[in-house]
């Protein structure tokens, strides 16, 4: 629900932050507080702690980064769906793949901000999705749009991965082992060994070496 300014009487979006970077929630913080209808009633770093808060605080909007600490944002999109239907969600985050977007929207996302489109475009995109419409950068709509429509010129490999895999993926390209990833996800290490070899198998990987090779290089965009 929206936070009511006693002093000014005047009803506030309630913004919840999700982001493993403090500078980037600061800076968030400070730019909400020069504007006149946005307020942010709390923040994470992680995906369990952020469930928690957004889950008992119930802000109008969660903006939610996809590479969280030691989580994923894409699963913690989820379960913020599933368990609250009216909460708005924008992903506000430096993957800029339509993949990663149109994965964002399934999984029950409002909205999807570059980063480097700069925090000025995530006041925008809350105030939209309060509207009940979906925000996409522009830039990236028109890769999704080319996506949808076959125009691209070839698919990305990890395109074949799932949601799950694809967490993996990153976590692995993070610099967290089997046992980490297994804390992370809450499974077992039997099941992210799985994982692994999936992975392996759909982007025609041999061995452990060229897996975290390609998964360093794939987070770090190299």
């Amino acid at each position: 629900m929206a936070t009511v300014n006693k002093s000014s009487n005047i009803s506030k979006i309630s913004v919840f932050l999700v982001d493993d970077h403090p500078i980037v929630r600061r800076g968030f913080q400070l730019l909400a507080a020069t504007t006149s209808d946005l307020i942010v009633c709390g923040e994470a770093e992680s995906a369990p702690v952020a469930l928690q808060k957004i889950l008992e605080l119930k802000p109008d909007v969660a903006i939610v980064d996809l590479a969280l600490k030691d989580s994923s944002g894409l699963e913690l999109i989820k379960q913020l769906r599933a368990q609250s239907a009216s909460l708005k969600i924008v992903v506000f985050t430096m993957r800029a793949e339509g993949l990663y977007a149109e994965r964002a929207l399934r999984a029950g996302a409002n909205g999807y901000v570059i980063k480097e489109e700069g925090a000025e475009k995530v006041l925008g995109a809350v105030r939209l999705v309060m509207q009940d419409k979906h925000y996409v950068s522009p830039e990236l709509a028109e890769v999704m749009i080319a996506r949808m429509a076959g125009k691209t010129a070839t698919p990305m490999a990890t395109d074949s991965l799932s949601d799950r895999e694809l967490e993996v993926l990153q976590l692995l390209g993070r610099g967290l082992g089997s046992q980490e990833i297994a804390r992370s996800m809450c499974v077992s290490i039997k099941t992210v060994a799985s994982h692994r070899e999936h992975i392996k198998v759909k982007l025609g990987l041999q061995g452990a070496p060229e897996l975290i090779h390609y998964a360093y290089n794939w987070v770090h965009g190299k």
